[in-house]
């Protein structure tokens, strides 16, 4: 009997420590998913747009969130429907989407510093569900901790839970699209930019570090101005991509 005693108490104790872990997890994730919630309302209004806009291009509502899910890349998304015709040019959409998402080798390149603990195959799988605003919520929350490492669990929160929003709500955009008409009539697409501000200023890293940002957002303007056609895109990632190599050590 006081062996069996023995026997539960052992295990009773080792049990604690992992018990404990796995509480402590699920309150990093609740606490990422907390902050996250005023993005994930920001989300809602332009999932819904594109989802209406990619229904009235012609794309099922399944077909939907099948794009947003394996792409989740809200920026590539808009392009693509942006330049979406019937055949749709595969190459110059393909061409454009890289372009648009090529930011996201920089924040990797950011993010793996944090990630070192992490084996590949998970790093992999943590890395496809980054966007802009779980990306810049975890570094933020890092460094304001004093840390080395973005918390993994607060990470996810953060990151899944944009994830199932975006997922969920352009589904939804594209099955209500037809009956409520053009969301952009109700100010809808200006929560895509309203996000981006927000991020942008808790982010800031100064006037002298944000330079590539200013070119990035000046050659694009003024391509937008002067080259018909989507160019204004590529020219603005390239531009910004090439003044961070260039400004990066003096930034």
């Amino acid at each position: 009997m006081s062996g069996s005693s023995r026997s539960l108490s052992s295990s009773s104790s080792l049990a604690l420590p992992s018990s404990a872990a796995a509480s402590a997890r699920r309150r990093e994730a609740l606490r990422g998913l907390r902050d996250a919630l005023p993005v994930l309302i920001g989300f809602i209004p332009f999932a819904l747009v594109l989802g209406a806009q990619a229904t009235q291009k012609g794309l099922s509502v399944l077909t939907v969130p099948l794009m947003t899910g394996l792409n989740f890349g809200g920026g590539s998304e808009f392009t693509a429907m942006s330049l979406w015709t019937n055949p749709p040019q595969v190459l110059l959409i393909v061409a454009m989407s890289f372009l648009v998402n090529s930011r996201h080798i920089l924040m990797g390149g950011v993010l793996a510093a944090y990630l070192r603990r992490v084996s590949r195959r998970r790093a992999l799988g943590l890395l496809f569900f980054m966007c802009d605003e779980s990306w810049a919520l975890s570094l933020a929350d890092a460094r304001k901790r004093g840390v080395a490492h973005i918390s993994l669990p607060y990470y996810l929160g953060a990151a899944l839970g944009m994830y199932a929003t975006w997922v969920s709500f352009t589904w939804l955009g594209a099955a209500l699209g037809p009956v409520l008409g053009n969301l952009e009539d109700y100010g809808c697409d200006m929560a895509f930019a309203a996000v981006f501000l927000v991020l942008l200023k808790g982010m800031w890293p100064g006037l002298r570090a944000a330079r590539p940002w200013m070119v990035s957002l000046v050659v694009a303007a003024l391509v937008s101005r002067l080259v018909p056609g989507a160019w204004y895109v590529a020219a603005g990632a390239v531009s910004g991509l090439a003044a961070a190599l260039v400004l990066g050590e003096d930034a």
